[in-house]
């Protein structure tokens, strides 16, 4: 009789745990069904669970791409929207230094255009120390303070770094956040070094007055003028080429954006009708295994004897 209560045990023991198995199996399914999530625990597929984590972290690096080239794209637009005044500014400076050089200027005609200069040079000043939309100079490379000051006598001096720093926006590209201010406003001219606020501020004081031949000052000046023009012109075309590489960056990391989340949704997310049809095989096996284990229990071993 022991052996015989002992395998009544067992069978109830085992028919238990088995419909117990499909139960979790089938509350598993229907949860993978309504969330869309198949993989709830690293232990539900542990090879699959590796991939999704080094799909999160690529995924978490290309947010920070994103945010970069974002920031850059916008960083980059505001320095071509200055250079774009800086070069209007300037083409105006040459205007009046052509029409200062002409004999017939008088000296109030002269007066005039100096004054005109002077708030030329003072807009120049400005646009070199304009700041992003973050209030980051951009012209000052990696410093935070003003790009450009200017002393007591006039005189304007570079304050920033030689260099803009680059910023990471994809794996193993990086792109620089723009120019230093002394690459847009400072050349030589002559064979001297000087800047576009020297030039400017020169003319202006020498059609001011300071100067016995205002006419051969500002002839003298085009030179320096057609300077500031050629190096801001050149500025424009490096950050207008890095708007255009940053574009493109953008484009690609959208692309890789999308197949992330398309392998991301492979191997991390429900196959509906697949999910179904297992559901429906799972609570086929429990109803039959419910089936038999009621009319099993319920014999006796007189029954099966008889």
């Amino acid at each position: 009789m022991s052996f015989i209560s002992n395998s009544t045990g067992s069978f109830f023991n085992r028919s238990l745990a088995q419909m117990a198995d499909l139960r979790a199996g089938i509350e598993r399914q229907q949860t993978q069904i309504a969330t869309g999530v198949r993989i709830e625990r690293g232990s539900d597929d542990p090879a699959a669970a590796a991939q999704l984590r080094s799909i999160a972290r690529r995924e978490a690096l290309a947010s920070v791409e994103g945010d970069n080239a974002a920031q850059l794209d916008q960083d980059l637009g505001a320095a071509s929207t200055e250079l774009e005044a800086v070069t209007a500014l300037l083409q105006r400076a040459r205007e009046l230094a052509v029409q200062a050089a002409n004999d017939p200027t008088g000296a109030d005609g002269r007066q005039a255009i100096a004054f005109e200069l002077e708030q030329l040079s003072e807009e120049l000043f400005t646009r070199a120390n304009a700041t992003s939309l973050t209030g980051e100079p951009l012209f000052a490379g990696l410093s935070s303070g003003t790009a450009f000051t200017r002393d007591g006598l006039g005189n304007v001096t570079y304050s920033g770094t030689p260099a803009s720093g680059a910023v990471p926006v994809a794996p193993g590209t990086a792109i620089d956040r723009g120019l230093p201010g002394n690459e847009v406003f400072e050349f030589v001219s002559g064979g001297i070094p000087t800047s576009a606020f020297a030039v400017l501020g020169g003319l202006a004081a020498a059609l001011g007055g300071g100067s016995p031949d205002p006419a051969a000052a500002a002839n003298a000046a085009l030179e320096g003028i057609d300077a500031a023009l050629d190096t801001a012109s050149r500025a424009q075309t490096i950050i207008g080429t890095r708007m255009a590489w940053v574009e493109q960056v953008q484009q690609q990391q959208d692309t890789r954006g999308v197949a992330l989340a398309e392998r991301r949704s492979r191997v991390g997310d429900t196959d509906i009708a697949e999910a179904i049809a297992r559901l429906q095989q799972s609570l086929t096996a429990l109803e039959a295994s419910q089936a038999a284990f009621t009319r099993v229990s319920s014999l006796s071993l007189f029954d099966a004897l008889r």
